[in-house]
């Protein structure tokens, strides 16, 4: 039996309870070993957002800091990695030195006795980006009905929250849809987030109208400049759902802008 097979059972009771909890965390996976090495094909583990293992064994000491540092590029750059460990001597025959990126694998030096090779991949599993919702308008409602399909964590936002901080890896995107409603209140308290990106439903001069006032409490223009307004992308929307479904589509093209390279075009 290898380590994977003893601690797969573990490793995915503990994942199960870290996706309920929202705690972001990764799965690294023995893909390749060459030589004598202690871990496997197939040996997994899975290690919090700091990238230390919580369950699962794919290896001694040797390993950790490599794998510890490829946790924490997955993390921060929402991008699976893949490592590859070889002793001192295999690294100088390949022409490549500890921390060279060639096509996507990162190298490190193993310098464990044993000699051997071994690559690893890690994947990331983060929670589900948070769509922080201001306002009760028929915008905001619709908005919330639609999301619900589209794997998001919804919460609402309140002009007098105290929002809880996010972890490493966690998103936060909000749209202010109080339309009329505490329109500068939750501007306030949402510009005092932490979040990736935020919008608001109306026209840019309403917008512009509120952030003077804003600017005048001493709220900088760079903050400011950071609202998308009018929020969705501009598909001659009407009704309630059709600004929704132009939010919806602009929030889907910020939560997967890192996933197109910057010199990508549509086929």
């Amino acid at each position: 039996m290898t380590p994977a097979e003893l601690t797969d059972a573990d490793i995915a009771e503990l994942a199960q309870e870290m996706r309920a909890s929202g705690e972001p965390f990764a799965i690294a996976t023995v893909v390749r070993t060459a030589g004598s090495t202690a871990a496997k094909p197939g040996a997994k583990a899975l290690l919090d957002g700091s990238g230390t293992i919580l369950q699962g064994w794919i290896g001694g000491g040797c390993v950790r800091s490599a794998l510890a540092k490829a946790t924490d590029r997955a993390m921060k750059d929402g991008q699976p990695q893949l490592i590859s460990l070889h002793p001192q001597d295999v690294l100088d025959e390949k022409g490549v030195t500890a921390g060279d990126d060639v096509e996507g694998m990162r190298f490190a030096r193993n310098g464990c006795p044993s000699k051997g090779s071994i690559d690893i991949f890690v994947e990331m599993i983060l929670p589900l980006p948070e769509l922080m919702i201001f306002g009760s308008s028929p915008v905001a409602q619709s908005l919330v009905a639609l999301a619900k399909e589209f794997q998001w964590t919804l919460s609402e936002g309140t002009s007098d929250m105290q929002p809880r901080a996010l972890a490493t890896g966690e998103k936060r995107m909000i749209i202010i849809a109080t339309q009329g409603k505490d329109d500068l209140a939750s501007l306030r308290t949402a510009l005092a987030m932490q979040a990736d990106f935020i919008a608001f439903v109306g026209s840019r001069r309403k917008f512009a109208a509120l952030a003077k006032k804003l600017a005048d409490e001493g709220i900088s223009q760079d903050l400011l400049s950071r609202v998308n307004a009018p929020a969705g992308l501009p598909i001659d929307a009407v009704t309630p759902q059709e600004i929704a479904l132009s939010i919806l589509a602009q929030l889907t093209q910020e939560r997967r802008r890192h996933l197109r390279g910057a010199g990508d075009t549509d086929a």
